[in-house]
């Protein structure tokens, strides 16, 4: 397994480069460093654990109102022609291909909190149908490789994160952008080792029209950029607000207790959050023992050296490099790279804006994939890793290149 070998790597890597700071170097800090890494790390990921509990109750609890009021069973019938063949392993009408949809929703609007619990419940209904338990299917894998290409068309996080710069919204086409192509990315991907033809005229119908309503978002931004971070925030709630609205009328026209329906729901998501939490403490603490080791540094001084002795003198992307390499592995890390690269920089710097590119761009790959996988007792990911790997790598290089042609 892909994400075993990556996580003692880091672990053997961060502990042999302590012992020779420590013994070599004379840094008798780096040990206090690392071991108050580990302790801090299993706080916070039990501390994620119990947030992600409330998230979960709340979201699989308003998904239950939306099962017994027939709204999920619409929504399946509405995308079903794309989802038949982007995943045709899924029996025609199967709940999974609601809550999949519900959950790329979410990631498109920026609201992760509301995308990680629909995406576990989406992962358990796939299980279902899984004819092998500790095997990724072909479905879990392009369900997850979507999910972590992480299309989003309105980063709301990245603009709260920016609020302090003389125009937040600044960074939201090169976002759009670069989120567009490592989706792409991901999904040609794994079509092609899956043996699926996108070139069928429901999937480019599909796709063209997202396209279009993508294209349609960037002509009204562009004409009005000063109403950029309200037309967000707007689109953003009010659509997650109205499909909870549509949600409970139905309910209340099918005549369904929407209350206790809420509450059976809500039950669920108590077992799943309590599930997740070995893998979640157990990619946190890899993630901070290899930064507190310096072994993060030691990687970013060797392609800046190698980026000049070809004779490249654009490095300032080197600089945002630590956000790429933390999102593919934890959201909170990445996006403490990012404040770190805008309080070294500057807002506004153009480190910072590759580094708010990089942060909306790309998606907690091993992150997602342990929690999801390990929420359903996969161990035998087979080629999600590689998959999702592929796509962040798309998305970073698309980061790096729109980022220069709108700020460089």
């Amino acid at each position: 397994m892909v994400l075993n070998r990556i996580w003692f790597g880091m672990f053997l890597i961060a502990i042999a480069l302590g012992f020779y700071k420590t013994f070599f170097l004379g840094d008798y800090v780096v040990m206090k460093d690392m071991i108050d890494s580990l302790s801090s790390s299993a706080k916070v990921g039990f501390e994620l654990s119990l947030y992600l509990t409330g998230a979960m109750c709340l979201w699989l609890g308003i998904m239950r109102v939306g099962e017994k009021g027939g709204a999920i069973s619409m929504l399946t019938r509405a995308v079903s022609p794309l989802f038949t063949r982007l995943f045709p392993d899924i029996p025609k009408g199967h709940p999974s291909i609601g809550s999949m949809m519900m959950n790329f929703s979410a990631n498109m609007l920026g609201l992760d909190n509301a995308a990680t619990p629909l995406g576990l419940k989406a992962m358990k209904e796939l299980q279902e149908i899984n004819p092998t338990k500790d095997r990724a299917s072909d479905a879990q894998i392009m369900f997850l490789v979507l999910n972590t290409s992480g299309l989003t068309i309105i980063p709301i996080s990245i603009f709260a994160l920016r609020s302090g710069a003389a125009s937040p919204t600044e960074v939201f086409l090169p976002i759009l952008i670069s989120t567009f192509i490592a989706s792409l990315a991901g999904l040609i991907f794994v079509a092609i080792r899956q043996g699926i033809n996108l070139l069928n005229v429901t999937i480019l119908s599909y796709i063209g029209g997202l396209s279009l309503l993508i294209g349609l978002l960037l002509y009204y931004v562009v004409q009005h950029p000063s109403q950029g971070e309200a037309v967000s925030v707007v689109v953003g709630g009010g659509v997650m607000f109205s499909i909870i609205s549509v949600f409970i009328l139905l309910a209340i026209r099918k005549k369904v207790n929407v209350y206790e329906s809420f509450i059976d729901g809500a039950k669920g998501g108590f077992n799943v959050a309590i599930s997740i939490i070995p893998y979640l403490i157990a990619i946190l603490c890899a993630i901070a023992l290899f930064r507190a080791s310096g072994a993060l540094d030691g990687i970013l001084n060797g392609i800046r050296w190698f980026v000049l002795g070809i004779g490249l003198s654009v490095t300032e992307w080197v600089d945002a490099l630590p956000v790429a390499f933390m999102k593919p592995l934890s959201g909170g890390g990445a996006r403490g790279a990012y404040v770190e690269v805008m309080s070294n920089f500057g807002i506004g710097s153009i480190q910072e804006l590759i580094a708010a590119t990089m942060q909306g761009s790309t998606e907690t790959t091993f992150y997602v994939l342990a929690v999801y996988f390990g929420s359903v007792g996969i161990k035998k990911t087979r080629y999600a890793v590689t998959a999702g790997l592929f796509a962040d790598l798309v998305g970073i290089i698309a980061a790096i290149i729109v980022s220069y042609i709108f700020f460089g």
